[in-house]
């Protein structure tokens, strides 16, 4: 008899989509290794064996108004996280000459808080201007909500894409945030797309959300079309509420990657914040579907080194080269 997983494989690999109710039924599946390792196929079948690498700076930090309940950066709480206005020019472009060493294909300035306003935007368009001028990286930004007009000044500045998470489902979201809506930051992503931009959406895994729920994001992002989904594990930082979650088991977060791959087939699957709390085991969720990931530190978590990323990843069979032409 053909399993689930081998029609569920075949279908996706003729470029059919997958119902939410296969992938409920994938997510209960008794194999798991089964499951991950066909999601790699199709990983495999789409992408190669490319590897999709980018990095942040964290441009603005702390005294954040919104409550989202799994970040340090909220003035609502009291952590240990960094606050200062922006980054200091020099310091910003030590990072970006670093990353663009490595031959990280991009690189976003992101900055706290619920937006950025118009003198902001003016001492930020200076900092991509030298970043863009020392570097050959693709420039992104990760600067709140946006409204038309400050999505067209980003894409005139030469920013290609924008990333506004999603963080969970539309009916989980309500859970983790209630300063602003799901809406608002669909929204966000509609202004940047209708700018030129690109779109870069993903969420955060284990702020206690089902399975379904999980499910539910990556058809959403789906539906949405985005670019580069990312995938962060909860860090639970001290101070937040989310602070004495526990944290995901290594089948769980494997299962969780395969399922978006299984959903999203054609995108670049990226593993951000939350991975170091893996340890070595890290780098097996990009032989689960995965293919990209953010590199060097997060905002306020440090990751591994670049180093140690680059050589784990081209044990896998990966490529990725200083010099190869722009990666989504």
């Amino acid at each position: 008899m053909t399993s689930l997983i081998t029609t569920s494989l075949d279908k996706v690999l003729a470029g059919r989509r997958l119902d939410r109710d296969t992938a409920l039924a994938l997510a209960a599946w008794p194999e798991p290794e089964e499951l991950w390792r066909s999601a790699d196929a199709i990983r495999i079948h789409f992408q190669g064996k490319r590897f999709h690498l980018c990095s942040i700076i964290n441009a603005r930090s702390g005294n954040c108004t919104e409550d989202c309940r799994f970040c340090a950066q909220s003035a609502r709480y009291r952590t240990n996280s960094p606050v200062y206005d922006l980054i200091d020019t020099d310091q910003a472009l030590t990072i970006a000459l670093d990353n663009d060493r490595y031959g990280v294909h991009r690189l976003s300035l992101v900055t706290s808080g619920h937006s950025v306003d118009g003198p902001t935007l003016d001492r930020l368009q200076e900092l991509y201007g030298s970043i863009r001028a020392r570097t050959g990286m693709q420039s992104c930004a990760s600067m709140g909500f946006l409204t038309p007009e400050k999505a067209t000044l980003l894409r005139e500045m030469g920013v290609s894409r924008y990333h506004c998470n999603l963080e969970t489902s539309r009916d989980f979201f309500p859970r983790i945030c209630t300063s602003h809506t799901w809406e608002d930051k669909i929204e966000t992503l509609r202004h940047a797309r209708a700018a030129g931009m690109s779109l870069c959406s993903g969420g955060i895994i284990g702020m206690g959300e089902s399975m379904a729920e999980r499910i539910d994001l990556a058809l959403e992002l789906r539906e949405l079309g985005v670019d580069s989904i990312p995938i962060n594990i909860l860090t639970p930082i001290p101070g937040t509420p989310l602070a004495d979650l526990p944290l995901l088991s290594l089948t769980e977060v494997l299962t969780t990657i395969a399922l978006f791959r299984f959903l999203n087939p054609e995108i670049v699957i990226r593993i951000a914040g939350g991975r170091q709390q893996l340890g070595g085991d890290q780098y097996r969720c990009f032989t689960a579907g995965a293919n990209g990931a953010i590199v060097g530190n997060y905002l306020t978590t440090a990751g591994a080194s670049i180093d140690e990323d680059l050589a784990a990843l081209a044990r896998l069979g990966y490529h990725f080269r200083a010099g190869e032409p722009a990666l989504s």
